[in-house]
């Protein structure tokens, strides 16, 4: 019997993600034995600053990647958005797991079913930069307010009445099995999510040969394809997971689809596009649609958020 040991955040949502992945192993390998290790990473530690005035990368993945290079792990299960875009030497994504859900969701008390139905002015609470622009670009009267804490701790605000909504990831709510807390969807090619936004890959050691070989096995091949064409937005952007950028792409018949935004972080002058091409050129596609976003008002965008 092999054994690997799995390296993850200590939350609810992080352990929920690698029993799914471990689940998904044993399925291909019943014979695996796999143990879980938690760990605290800054992200975890820090509640209190709002996400987009973090300057550091990897808040919720460096130290997880620590334990892979100091060989205290085989893999590690990370949500794709959390990581760098640029690797860790001697680290590799061995597998993209297949994605469900990719959206944004709204969390109320109140009855409504879309974001025009929130009263003037309602307060909304987001740690992402990304989904507060969103939010202004639509509803400049409302009121973004930071939450931090984990999906649990976030609704147990909402219910204390500090927020009159909050917006989250759906993969999240779903995995947590609280799907039915959520008011809405937002639809993704015009709220457009964070660039891999509800997936889930699986870090290795790129020298690790056994390891690879059974964590490959659970690779989705579209979700690797949609995630690394939306990641190559970041990547041609040089812009850091915090900024005010949405990327979504979607195959389908052997075709892709990528939605991109940049935007003010008030969400004024927001830039969107999109373009469609052959699902093998994903990534070329989603260069040249972050190209036209530079040189449509994307570049003075980001150079006055240094």
């Amino acid at each position: 019997m092999e054994h690997l040991t799995a390296a993850t955040r200590a939350g609810a949502l992080a352990i929920a993600q690698t029993k799914s992945v471990i689940a998904m192993l044993k399925k291909k390998h019943p014979d695996l034995d796999i143990e879980i290790k938690t760990i605290t990473t800054a992200g975890d530690s820090d509640r209190r600053t709002a996400l987009w005035n973090l300057k550091d990368t990897g808040f919720f993945t460096s130290q997880l990647e620590d334990a892979l290079l100091a060989h205290q792990a085989d893999f590690a299960v990370h949500s794709f958005k959390d990581l760098p875009t640029q690797m860790r030497q001697g680290l590799k994504i061995a597998a993209v797991c297949d994605r469900k859900f990719v959206e944004d969701c709204l969390l109320s008390n109140l009855k409504v079913a879309s974001i025009e139905q929130l009263p003037k002015g309602a307060k909304i609470g987001t740690s992402s930069l990304r989904r507060a622009t969103q939010i202004k670009h639509s509803r400049a009267d409302l009121q973004i307010i930071p939450v931090r804490g984990n999906v649990k701790t976030r609704i147990r605000k909402l219910d204390a009445d500090d927020y009159d909504a909050i917006v989250l990831a759906r993969a999240g709510m779903e995995r947590l099995g609280l799907g039915k807390r959520i008011s809405f969807v937002f639809e993704p090619s015009e709220f457009i999510p964070a660039p891999a936004q509800g997936a889930l890959a699986i870090q290795t050691r790129s020298d690790d040969k056994k390891t690879n070989e059974f964590i490959e096995t659970i690779n989705d091949k579209d979700s690797e394809t949609e995630t690394a064409a939306e990641r190559k937005i970041l990547t041609v952007l040089h812009c850091g997971c915090h900024a005010p950028v949405g990327a979504y792409a979607k195959i389908s018949d052997s075709k892709i689809k990528i939605h991109v935004f940049i935007s003010h972080s008030d969400g004024t002058n927001y830039i969107a596009a999109a373009k469609e091409g052959k699902a093998q050129e994903a990534e070329t596609i989603a260069e040249n649609l972050a190209l036209e976003l530079l040189s449509s008002g994307g570049k003075e965008i980001l150079k006055n958020m240094k």
